[in-house]
Order: structure tokens, then C-alpha cells, then sequence
């Protein structure tokens, strides 16, 4: 004899469940294809719930479609209209009652029409009884959005399709602040050192430095990408892909001023995604911009890394980063923080736990200045490593690199031969 556990659960529940979304619960959860989904919520948390899904990066190709109405409206708008790639259901009837509920809706669903329904009761006969007559899931409330995201996923995610790489990112806080020295450094380690292909594309067109700093000439790049995506696919960007070593390709930016930059805002998306089926890692070296373009790319992007130096406007810039970024990536981690060109001969700055207390976050890494060792790796077109592998600053790179592959977490900020230098900043 089956057990039947009837548990109903509260509004209460509900929103506990809503509200408690961690990162790592959608860690694994890759994008959503482009499909079309249509949610209909009896409770104002599962409407909540379905909102927050709609808001994340991982839905930025799905039409989603929200309505507060029960299953009988559902079967009624649907009697002369096509029905979406997938409904989500929620329904309070006891499960008794579910199928005689769901008959209207199944003579005016199309075949092809996913099936999603939130009940309140743990049912186990009527999990098989749905499952046997199509449904694609039947999920047990309370449900909060990460729970939803994954029970599309499952649905509309291919599990043998061939795993997209990670994409990480790496923006200044200022103009100067030394974020693509760091995005260059970081792409090479990643390469050296776990002996994968990585891929670095740089985004500032006009001005990219990532040629210069690994001493390429290449007569094509990222442009070529952009301006023409109906021929881009992974032969074609194999075309314009430099190698600047055993593991690390370059999308170089052209660099010259021969044309105005004005870009939509999905201009790189279709050079992200084919980026992310060529390589197991993309680091995208993102300029110091505002706009479109650039909010699309951070709110999609798997790891964020802002380089900020410790003055006041950099300060300013970081805070104002960090609470828009929260708010386009609003069920990811808060972006990692690089401090930078810490510790410059009489220039007054910031001292580091001063710089971050109003930020709310810890800086993964302090990166001391050091003029002699940047400038002759910039001049020579070699990375930190290659000039010294053992020197704190290098140490750091990889630490960096760790990271943000997701091979090691870094509980307290790496200071980067600071030694000394530090006390001194803090006794000003």
C-alpha cells in the first residue's frame, strides 16, 4: 500500500523558500535556450518566485510570460491561443482532483507544450499518475527560484550537449586602474597552469592593449567577429584566433581609430556563446564603459572581476559598480575586487580596510606597485610569470587564476610582497 503524505504548505513556507536563493544553488545551471514560457501563480510567492526567475542572466533568451491565475484561466486563454513552449502551473486542488483539473487544459494544449505544475501535496501516486499522462514535473511547494530554473533546465538543457566554458570578465573601476594587466596576467596563468585552452578576447576596441602586451600583430580579430555574425561559428573564429602560447588564443581588438564603436546592446552575445563552445575558459577583457553592450555582458557572464585603485574616485566608481551589478545579477555572488598599484611612492591613497569597509566586500588580491616589474613585462610583451615565476606578484596571478576557475577560494586578500608597505599605509 502506498503511503500518501498530505502537506500543505504555508504562505509563510512559500516566502522562505523564495527569498533563499544562494549562488551555488544555480551554479550548474547553464542557459536557457531560446524558448517560450507562460507561469501561472495562485499564490503572491510563487508570482514572486517566477519574477526572480525572470531576472536572471540565465533567462536572457527565454519570452517568459507571468500571470496570477489559476489552471481554468489557463485552459481558457489557451482555447484560442497557441500555447508556449512551457507552462508552469501552480495549483492548491488536492490531488484527487488535479487530472479532473487539468482536463480542459489538455484538450487545448498543443503535443509539443511542456508541463510544469506546483502542488502543495506530497503526493506520490499523483507524481506517477502525472508523470505517466505527460507531465514534464510536478514540484512539491514551497519552491523558490532557484528550484524552478532547475526543473527547466532539466527539461530544456541537453545533458549530452557538449559543456559550455566558463566566461570570465575583467573591468576597471577607472580608466587606468590596471584592469587589463590583470585580465592579460590571469589568462595566461590559467593557460600555463592548468594546461587549458583558453581563449582571451579584447573588448576595447579602439584602444585594446592586448596585442601589444603579448607582442602580436594580428591582421584580424574580434572586429571581423562583430560585424559579421551571420558567417560566425567556431571555423571561422578559429580564422581569427592568434596563438600567444601552447594554450592561450587572442581575439585581438583592431586598435586603430579608422571607425566609430557604436554598439548594440547583444553585440557580443553571439561571439560569447561561440567563445564558450570553443574553450573550456573565455577572458573577456571588458573597457572602462557604461553602456548597452557592457551591462549585457557583466549580467551574463559567469565570474566578475573589478580592478580598482585605492583613491577616491576609484572608490566611488567600485560602489557604484557593485550595487548595479547586484542588481543585473541579482542570484550570483557579488563580483570579486582586485586592489591595484597599492602602495605608489607619495601618492596619498586609501588604505585598503579603509577602501572596502563601504564596498561590503573583501579584495581577493593586493596588487603592490611596482613600476620596474610591470614596465618591463609591458615592453617586452611578456606576462609576470614568464619574468618571474616566483616572485610574490606572479604568486598572486595564480591565486587569481584559481579562483576564478573555480579551483580554489581565496579566504583572505593575497598581499603581493606588501611586506612593510602596508604598516606604513596604515600609519598615515
Amino acid at each position: 500500500m502506498s503511503t500518501v503524505d498530505y502537506t500543505f504548505t504555508s504562505e509563510a513556507a512559500q516566502e522562505t523558500a523564495d527569498e533563499a536563493v544562494r549562488p551555488t544553488d544555480l551554479e550548474s545551471v547553464r542557459p536557457l535556450p531560446r524558448i517560450s514560457v507562460h507561469a501561472f501563480c495562485e499564490s503572491e510567492a510563487m508570482l514572486r518566485a517566477m519574477e526572480r526567475c525572470g531576472q536572471d542572466r540565465r533567462m536572457a533568451k527565454v519570452s517568459l510570460k507571468i500571470s496570477s491565475a489559476s489552471i481554468a484561466a489557463a485552459a481558457n486563454m489557451f482555447a484560442s491561443a497557441p500555447t508556449p513552449n512551457l507552462l508552469i502551473l501552480e495549483t492548491s486542488t488536492e490531488p484527487r482532483g488535479i487530472m479532473e483539473e487539468l482536463a480542459p487544459l489538455a484538450e487545448v494544449c498543443d503535443p509539443s507544450t511542456k508541463v510544469i505544475i506546483v502542488g502543495r501535496y506530497n503526493d506520490i501516486p499523483l507524481y506517477r499518475e502525472l508523470i505517466r499522462n505527460g507531465i514534464s514535473e510536478y514540484m512539491v511547494g514551497p519552491v523558490g527560484m532557484a528550484e524552478v530554473l532547475n526543473a527547466m533546465a532539466a527539461i530544456f538543457v541537453d545533458p549530452e550537449a557538449e559543456p559550455l566554458g566558463r566566461s570570465v570578465a575583467f573591468i576597471g573601476a577607472k580608466g587606468g586602474a590596471g584592469s587589463s594587466t590583470v585580465a592579460h596576467n590571469c589568462a595566461f596563468d590559467i593557460s600555463s597552469l592548468f594546461q587549458t585552452e583558453v581563449i582571451l578576447a579584447d573588448l576595447d576596441l579602439p584602444y585594446g592593449t592586448a596585442n601589444i602586451d603579448f607582442d602580436q600583430d594580428p591582421p584580424q580579430g574580434i572586429s571581423e567577429a562583430i560585424y559579421a555574425p551571420d558567417r560566425l561559428d567556431e571555423v571561422f573564429l578559429d580564422r581569427l584566433l592568434t596563438k600567444c602560447s601552447e594554450h592561450l588564443s587572442l581575439l585581438a581588438a583592431p586598435s586603430m581609430l579608422d571607425r566609430a564603436y557604436d554598439l548594440e546592446r547583444g553585440s557580443f552575445q553571439p561571439v560569447l556563446e561561440v567563445l564558450q563552445r570553443s574553450a573550456p575558459v573565455t577572458v573577456l577583457d571588458v573597457p572602462h564603459a557604461w553602456s548597452e553592450w557592457t551591462r549585457t555582458l557583466l549580467s551574463e557572464v559567469d565570474e566578475l572581476i573589478i580592478t580598482a585603485v585605492p583613491d577616491l574616485a576609484n572608490l566611488r566608481n567600485a560602489k557604484n559598480m557593485l550595487d548595479a551589478l547586484k542588481k543585473l545579477r541579482p542570484n550570483d555572488k557579488p563580483p570579486h575586487l582586485v586592489l591595484n598599484q597599492v602602495g605608489m611612492p607619495k601618492r596619498p591613497e586609501i588604505a585598503p580596510a579603509d577602501f572596502c569597509d563601504p564596498l561590503g566586500v573583501e579584495p581577493v588580491a593586493i596588487i603592490p606597485f611596482d613600476a620596474q616589474l610591470f614596465g618591463t613585462a609591458a615592453n617586452s610583451g611578456r606576462m609576470i610569470a614568464e619574468m618571474d615565476k616566483k616572485s610574490p606578484t606572479a604568486e598572486t596571478f595564480s591565486q587569481i587564476a584559481h579562483l576564478v576557475t573555480g579551483r580554489a577560494t581565496v579566504k583572505k586578500p593575497k598581499k603581493a610582497g606588501l611586506g612593510k608597505m602596508l604598516g606604513l599605509l596604515g600609519r598615515k
